[in-house]
């Protein structure tokens, strides 16, 4: 059979690997500055840009989609090829695609420390890059599937259909939840409301967790973990139930993030059964992972790429066990909101995502550069002094998790709070904080050795960007015959549309009934739309990132009722473009905060926390008593709203910032009367108005919270 002769594209996968780099040092030392401001809020410099509010979206999608991503993509690139035996489909769209996705990573490191988000987590990037993100994500997708149809390899091997599972599920997620209405180039609304946007957001969260940061990983470590054990994947048949059955599963199980809250209980409850599920199809992935490296053991001692990789799955074993443990309801009752679920998730991060990715860069290098190693000694201290860093950031944080959520749920023996404040449950927790940044620096430090031992690596080599190969071409010949699964590989188009319909069902089953079924979330009379200069306010409160810190979702607890009120209902929620019910407090829950303190409190304690918060660790917001709002966005915000389906009247847009003007007015002169002289429209007066608004409209208990 005659040999066809073709090259590897190694360029393109040089370029994301100094990407992949470079933004990892990058996100791990904004990571750091956070982490640091936890227990020392001074640090972010007195600047808007650099607040913990500000940064933490920068942080998050600097490593999941410039570190992880351009990891992810250097991964893929390379083994496609080789999986394939086939060049790139087209050079013109790798290059594209490369300089694309840096183009938006550029977006977001200008836009997020501006204050221009959308508040969803890991999506918080505004409009205009959503639309680039999309065309980038068509490019890559155009090239993969070109790729894989210009083929010579008869059968797709199980790292392409992790890809293509990657490809399908990561373009629905961000399609559907990135709907929403512009205002201004940067400012939009999300098109869903209260429930239904956190129904969406979640389904969108978990899931770029499971197919942005998993499934092309879990391709990745079947192709690189083989190929540094020099030993075949333990079993292909194992490898068909865990992509088939992990793929279906994992589409279900993002209400389980929203557990006690005003979401359908049937919603939270399939969320959990699935969740519960997930065990075993990600446990599958880990022991085909780890028993392919049978026989090969005895190399984990001196190897570390073998060492990088073993813990990576190892940690994606851990991670993706706690995660069903934390969606069923008493456990998640425990943990939800604190501290714990950031350590699980960093376990995911620095364990799965990080080690997987070094030990991919060990071994990929030195062949690229057709050299050794530079250090084989150096990689080994960075995979120790890592290891040491995950174990020390992670755990003070689990310490941290259980020790908040008891003492926030905790009475004494006359049946009151033993915590009634807050900020008592926050000072306790503040060494662990620190130990968290220190964990940071090590990781970071291993990242750095790295970096440095991947430069002086090259520096020996000649890097061979034209990869010379050869193969027979793909026969045209019918095959009749074979295990199901075999001829399924053979047929891509058909795999990728099973894959899209495998993604699909779960979350039209859960979104559907949610969206028509009015009984799923009762309307409340009282409830009506925010007033101009609250809709300013809310709009700050999202530039700031306030619920990064602090949540708006009082749960169904006697500890939660007790501290904040009333419990949160879904009709509450009905007009909230995006929902903010947050994920961690840092700070106390604000859902029923409205009219619980005067003007002065609040003025006071965002001009200077301490004031009124004795050992708070939220930072001052001097800039908001000398910026004003924009009176000229007011009409275009009206206009957006009504188009989602708030219910201002026709024509209102005209008239709403002289009601605008009143209730600033309001606001200025009752801080006036108590010697506070502020400009009417200050953003402060904004902020004001919006807190002040918050669980008003239903009647609530009148018991107080403590700051």
């Amino acid at each position: 059979m005659e040999l066809q002769q073709f090259k590897y594209d190694n360029k393109i996968v040089k370029y994301f690997v100094i990407a992949t780099v470079a933004f990892g040092l990058i996100g791990m030392l904004v990571g750091i500055l956070m982490a640091t401001q936890l227990f020392l809020p001074e640090a972010n410099l007195g600047l808007q840009f650099t607040t913990f509010g500000r940064i933490r979206p920068l942080h998050t999608n600097a490593v999941i989609f410039a570190f992880v991503g351009n990891a992810m993509f250097a991964g893929v690139y390379y083994s496609m090829q080789r999986l394939l035996k086939t060049r790139m489909f087209s050079d013109r769209l790798s290059w594209i695609h490369f300089w694309g996705w840096q183009l938006i990573i550029l977006a977001a490191v200008i836009t997020l420390p501006l204050g221009m988000n959308t508040s969803k987590e890991y999506a918080e990037l505004e409009w205009p890059i959503d639309i680039a993100i999309t065309v980038i994500w068509v490019v890559f997708g155009i090239n993969m599937i070109g790729t894989i149809l210009k083929r010579r390899e008869r059968h797709m091997y199980v790292a392409i259909w992790f890809y293509i599972a990657t490809f399908v599920t990561v373009a629905v997620l961000h399609v559907v939840n990135s709907f929403e209405i512009p205002v201004t180039m940067f400012k939009s609304y999300s098109w869903y409301a209260g429930v239904q946007d956190a129904l969406v957001q979640w389904w969108y969260g978990h899931n770029a967790v499971a197919f942005f940061l998993t499934t092309p990983f879990l391709g990745i470590m079947y192709y690189y973990l083989p190929k540094a054990a020099n030993r075949p994947v333990y079993s292909y048949k194992l490898s068909i139930i865990h992509f088939w059955s992990l793929i279906f599963i994992y589409i279900w199980a993002g209400p389980h993030h929203l557990l006690y809250t005003s979401l359908p209980n049937w919603a939270q409850s399939l969320g959990t059964v699935f969740s519960i599920m997930l065990i075993a199809p990600s446990w599958g992935g880990m022991l085909n992972g780890l028993l392919t490296l049978r026989g090969a053991w005895d190399r984990v001692r001196e190897d570390p790429v073998l060492k990088f990789m073993v813990v990576a799955v190892t940690a994606y074993g851990m991670a993706t066990l706690e995660g069903p443990l934390l969606s069923i309801k008493n456990v998640n009752a425990i943990a939800h909101f604190t501290d714990w679920i950031v350590a699980h998730v960093h376990v995911g991060g620095l364990g799965w995502n990080g080690f997987l990715i070094f030990g991919m860069l060990y071994w990929m290098i030195p062949r690229m550069w057709g050299t050794k190693l530079y250090s084989t000694k150096l990689a080994n201290v960075h995979f120790w002094i890592g290891t040491l860093g995950i174990i020390v950031y992670a755990l003070p944080l689990y310490t941290a998790g259980v020790v908040q959520s008891l003492m926030w749920k905790n009475f004494n023996a006359e049946g009151f709070l033993e915590y009634p404040n807050f900020l008592e449950t926050v000072t306790q927790i503040v060494p662990m904080y620190m130990m968290r940044a220190v964990g940071g620096v090590l990781y970071l430090t291993g990242a750095i050795m790295m970096a440095y031992n991947l430069v002086k690596t090259a520096k020996q080599g000649s890097f061979k960007a034209e990869e010379a190969a050869e193969a027979p071409a793909l026969e045209k010949k019918k095959i009749v015959g074979g295990h199901w699964h075999a001829v399924l590989e053979r047929k891509p188009v058909i795999f990728t549309a099973l894959t899209l319909v495998a993604i699909v069902i779960g979350g039209v089953v859960e979104m559907v009934p949610t969206f028509l079924i009015k009984s799923n979330i009762p309307t409340i009379e009282s409830v009506q739309p925010y007033t101009p200069l609250e809709l300013h306010g809310r709009d700050l409160y999202i530039k700031e990132g306030c619920n990064n810190c602090h949540t708006q979702m009082v749960r169904p607890f006697r500890s939660e009722t007790e501290r904040y009120g009333e419990y949160s209902k879904a009709g509450e929620f009905v007009y909230d473009h995006p929902f903010l019910w947050g994920s961690k407090r840092t700070g106390p829950d604000l859902h029923r905060v409205g009219a619980k303190y005067n003007n002065v409190w609040h003025f006071n304690h965002m001009l200077d926390p301490k004031s009124t918060s004795p050992g708070s660790i939220m930072p001052p917001y001097p800039w908001l008593f000398t910026q004003s709002i924009d009176l000229d966005e007011t009409a275009g915000k009206i206009k957006a709203l009504r188009t989602v389906g708030v219910p201002y009247a026709e024509g209102y847009e005209e008239i709403a910032n002289e009601d605008l003007m009143r209730q600033a007015k309001e606001i200025s002169d009752d801080l006036a009367a108590n010697d506070i002289e502020i400009s009417e429209q200050a953003e402060i007066v904004a902020l004001i108005a919006y807190l002040q608004r918050l669980g008003t409209d239903i009647k609530v208990n009148s018991n107080d919270q403590n700051p």
